[in-house]
């Protein structure tokens, strides 16, 4: 009997023993460590068009051109960021450069719904050729050497630069409006200054209405640019002013955009001539005389690719 008490008071007794064992606290194993997003990101992408459209006026005499770019960025905070970039056209200017090369460089700073983009850019146009008239047509003859007689029409180095600030504010998922402006104390190396400033609006379309990694938006800017006196090499004119307008439907698929884009201005014939030296407004050149067909009616259509390193290749 004794030894049966004590066999079963020695199993409550274990069993009491196991269950409080189970009920104390187990230390949780570690959790995994995430590492934190990387401050630098560098984006990239390019593009090919059908026409290059520099606010208004075409730098690729209406014709085709492809676009690339790179740009490094630093993130020390989440709503502050810096960058630095370059990027490339085809062109097909008076001057023949190479390209148009951009240089620039700025900060973006977001405040909730409101994000905001300061910096200055540098165009570069390598290897122009100077334009000079030909004494005895008056059309225009590219050398390196002023020609006997003749008139230089373009100067030998077009590079030139500009500040600007930009800002955007997202409305809802749906709208967003914004306004930027740029200042140039040298436009296109006229002697004049120049100063762009407009309105912008985007108005995506909901993604329920599209396919999987589909995307569409509607969007347009109108600008107006005001121009100073041009330099004595420019006969000292007053360059004029103008405004200019785009609004287009773009589709999206994955980093695919694929844009379709009307761009106009309330630039006469003549005064386009003025502020682009088209040689093909000289005698000889095709056009009537003194006129260019580089700031009217455009329809453009530009597809491109963006990617950035932290998203598209991990």
């Amino acid at each position: 009997m004794k030894k049966l008490i004590l066999s079963t008071t020695t199993a409550v007794v274990l069993s009491t023993g196991l269950a409080a064992a189970a009920d104390l606290p187990r230390k949780a194993p570690p959790a995994p460590v995430v590492a934190a997003p990387s401050m630098w990101d560098i984006a990239f992408g390019g593009a090919l068009m059908t026409d290059y459209n520099f606010r208004g006026i075409s730098q690729s005499d209406r014709g085709p051109a492809v676009f690339a770019y790179s740009e490094l960025r630093f993130k020390p905070h989440a709503n502050f960021e810096i960058y630095s970039g370059t990027a490339g056209w085809s062109t097909k200017l008076p001057t023949t450069p190479t390209g148009e090369f951009d240089f620039y460089a700025g900060i973006r700073p977001t405040f909730g719904p409101l994000a905001f983009d300061f910096g200055a850019i540098y165009y570069y146009y390598p290897n122009e050729t100077q334009v000079f008239l030909d004494p005895l047509t008056g059309g225009a003859t590219l050398v390196n050497t002023i020609p006997f007689g003749g008139a230089a029409w373009t100067l030998p180095n077009t590079d030139w630069w500009e500040a600007y600030g930009k800002g955007a504010y997202t409305w809802n998922d749906v709208v967003t409006i914004g306004a930027q402006a740029y200042y140039s104390p040298d436009w296109l190396k006229t002697g004049a200054d120049g100063l762009y400033a407009a309105g912008t609006g985007k108005v995506v379309l909901p993604t329920s209405f599209l396919p999987k990694d589909f995307g569409a938006y509607f969007s347009g800017e109108l600008g107006h640019y005001w121009l100073g006196t041009a330099s004595p090499f420019f006969g000292s004119i007053d360059l004029p002013d103008y405004t200019y307008w785009n609004l287009g439907v773009a589709l999206t698929w994955k980093v695919f955009t694929f844009d379709f884009r009307y761009h106009d201005t309330d630039l006469t014939d003549a005064e386009c001539f003025v502020l682009t030296g088209d040689l093909q407004g000289l005698p000889f050149g095709g056009n009537p005389l003194a006129t260019s067909k580089w700031c009217g009616t455009a329809f453009i259509f530009k597809a491109s690719a963006d990617l950035t390193a932290l998203t598209n290749l991990k």
